[in-house]
């Protein structure tokens, strides 16, 4: 038996390349390659998706819708790394991590959406305390959000890039989505357990990759269904509990501060070049307030990384390899 097949339709972009980057150091799958001339090709791209055991979408949500309409054969997997399907019937949502039975369920299917990078960040904060019942379903939950500008594609990366020094302090950091109706609430809401979408603002900086998701949680408004007294222990005792078995979520003690550098400032690109969630929990007990913060590379956990995850999953695959 031969080596497993992977096509990536849309291996130049950002986060095609960097897929491609992590599955070309490895000996263990065979990565199959479209002539540059062919990528926009329908019948080239349908003729490798069709031939592939996984093929993995980075494209836009139509091309990849499109993508999926080419599928003739039964038997290969679909991972796709766009927004397209993360709601869609039928679709596991690719989130190891996010519930129990989760790696089985992405172990068998075959079509699995990829998560957002905010929203990854997000879930793993907010899923566990509402599966708790910490966070009530019906708590009007806001997210503050900020991440570097390769979360934009290769457009805002050239953008930022080539910023003269005369405008460089005009691109220091920006919220955005002020229409409140980004493509990322839709997934937030449907795989939080959360009755109503949450509050999502979301911001970019001038640095490349980087991620912190920021929830602030006002102790008074919470109790749990065991009506234990809610504080920032209970909150960091349940999120350490969920994932104590989980090597890619990291949960730090409660007000940590030696993560924070001169005991102030909590960093954002801290978690570079890993496939790390680092989760953690800043609280005051006595003004009965709290931040779940998550850190994470958005193009690692937040995009490549969780892909490559993905991957060795769906082909049954120790699920560190090109992770590290």
């Amino acid at each position: 038996m031969g080596k497993p097949t992977v096509f990536i339709d849309g291996a130049e972009g950002t986060t095609g390349l960097q897929i491609h980057s992590r599955l070309d150091r490895r000996d263990d799958i065979e990565i199959l390659s479209i002539p540059p001339e062919k990528r926009k090709d329908a019948r080239a791209r349908s003729q490798l998706i069709n031939s592939a055991n996984v093929a993995i979408l980075c494209l836009p949500d139509d091309a990849a819708r499109e993508a999926v309409s080419f599928v003739t054969n039964p038997e290969v997997k679909i991972l796709d790394a766009s927004s397209a399907h993360r709601v869609a019937s039928g679709w596991v949502y690719g989130f190891p991590e996010l519930e129990s039975s989760r790696r089985e369920e992405i172990r068998n299917a075959k079509r699995v959406s990829n998560p957002g990078c905010y929203p990854t960040g997000f879930l793993a904060c907010v899923r566990p305390l509402v599966a708790a019942g910490i966070i009530p379903k019906n708590f009007p939950v806001s997210i503050n959000a900020i991440s570097g500008y390769s979360g934009g594609g290769r457009k805002l990366m050239e953008e930022y890039q080539s910023v003269s020094e005369e405008k460089v302090n005009d691109y220091a950091y920006g919220i955005y989505g002020l229409s409140f109706a980004h493509k990322h609430v839709k997934e937030m809401h449907q795989h939080s357990g959360l009755q109503s979408p949450p509050l999502f603002v979301p911001a970019v900086g001038n640095f490349e990759k980087g991620m912190l998701v920021q929830i602030p949680l006002p102790l008074h408004s919470l109790q749990t269904q065991t009506k234990d007294k809610v504080n920032g222990e209970l909150i960091q005792k349940t999120l350490e509990e969920y994932y104590q078995n989980e090597k890619y979520v990291s949960i730090a003690p409660v007000n940590d501060n030696s993560c924070l550098r001169k005991g102030k400032f909590l960093d954002t690109q801290a978690a570079n070049n890993t496939n790390l969630v680092e989760i953690f929990v800043f609280a005051n007990d006595q003004t009965k307030e709290a931040l779940l913060v998550a850190r994470l590379d958005n193009l690692g956990k937040g995009a490549s990384g969780a892909a490559v995850q993905n991957l060795n999953i769906m082909l049954g695959l120790d699920e560190d390899l090109g992770l590290s």
